[in-house]
């Protein structure tokens, strides 16, 4: 299975969008010029997330990372979470296969259920199905890129009378680009774990909960799969500077953000915004980012970093100067 293990110890280093988001009027006029400069800065990936009905919505990621491959030669480029329950999996398929593909085999395709019930309630979803439907949904899309026939009988019409299909084109990646599951809580980690697939953490959990995590994914996967090597990627909150007033200004909009999430009704967010910010982000200067990546590396044998660089409290100057001071450090680790 292609999950993207690294071949060295060199950590692999992505991004986020640092300005603007789409809106629903197609790239923003600086969604283009990121990605662009991430690749001269020689970052491994860029990632975008799915969202849906709310400010600074991504809810069509793929199609971003469609003008984002035509644009780069080398960048990786990720989802941190498609979401699966609410779309049908051959349009998945399809539609993954065709970017792979565009982007000459560059994808990482990170998947979710989602969490929020405005969602579910808007695609027609019961969310007590979503993990069900994340399921059946991911075994649809790998048969498809096996090559399988699916939906009806491999020998002919299925019981409703539909024939199989056949999807095409495959990924250029085989057997398939690397799958990454994100999740939150201890069902969706063994529902990772159980599928042999690598858990992708989320940017709001403290370090010391994903050391749990990573153990109750390593006990969840098949017992002869855990001397398997499989990615450790993590999401994270990152802001590096040399100008001490803009490190408190952004520790102070990022404290102010992290109580705003405490008063969330979703157990996760909640306790996010009760742990201390340099337990779920990394602010500072250049040698206290790479000693903080440190412990991440010895905590839970961290391989991807996916920087989160959008912060509250810094002008869009100083969110350009952070990515590429987080370059220069990426070339150290």
């Amino acid at each position: 299975m292609s999950v993207g293990v690294p071949t060295d110890n060199r950590l692999r280093f992505g991004l986020t969008p640092w300005e603007g988001a789409a809106d629903g009027g197609g790239p923003p006029a600086h969604f283009i010029g990121q990605v662009e400069l991430a690749e001269r800065l020689g970052f491994h990936s860029f990632w975008l997330p799915e969202s849906h009905f709310v400010a600074q919505s991504y809810p069509a990621p793929l199609l971003l990372l469609a003008a984002a491959a035509v644009r780069t030669r080398c960048l990786r480029l990720g989802t941190t979470s498609y979401l699966l329950p609410v779309r049908h999996p051959l349009h998945v398929a399809e539609e993954v296969g065709v970017l792979d593909q565009l982007s000459g085999g560059r994808v990482i395709l990170g998947v979710g259920r989602g969490f929020r019930r405005t969602l579910f309630e808007a695609f027609d979803v019961p969310p007590s199905e979503k993990r069900d439907r994340f399921e059946a949904a991911l075994e649809v899309i790998l048969r498809a890129w096996r090559g399988e026939p699916v939906i009806g009988d491999p020998d002919g019409e299925s019981a409703s009378g539909r024939p199989p299909v056949r999807v095409t084109p495959p990924p250029q990646q085989q057997p398939h680009p690397p799958i990454w599951v994100a999740a939150f809580g201890p069902k969706a980690l063994a529902q990772a774990g159980r599928l042999n697939l690598p858990y992708l953490a989320s940017p709001l959990e403290p370090l010391a909960q994903l050391v749990e995590n990573y153990a109750l994914h390593r006990e969840a996967l098949p017992r002869d799969a855990r001397d398997v090597a499989l990615p450790v990627p993590v999401i994270r909150t990152l802001f590096v500077s040399h100008d001490q007033s803009c490190l408190e200004r952004v520790r102070t909009a990022l404290e102010e953000q992290a109580q705003a999430l405490s008063q969330q009704a979703t157990g996760v967010l909640r306790r996010a915004g009760d742990a201390a910010l340099d337990e779920w982000a990394l602010v500072g200067e250049p040698e206290e980012l790479v000693d903080g990546i440190e412990r991440y590396r010895e905590a839970i044998g961290l391989t991807h970093l996916i920087a989160r660089v959008q912060v509250p409290g810094a002008t869009p100057d100083e969110l350009t100067r952070s990515v590429h001071l987080l370059a220069e450090l990426a070339g150290r680790l």
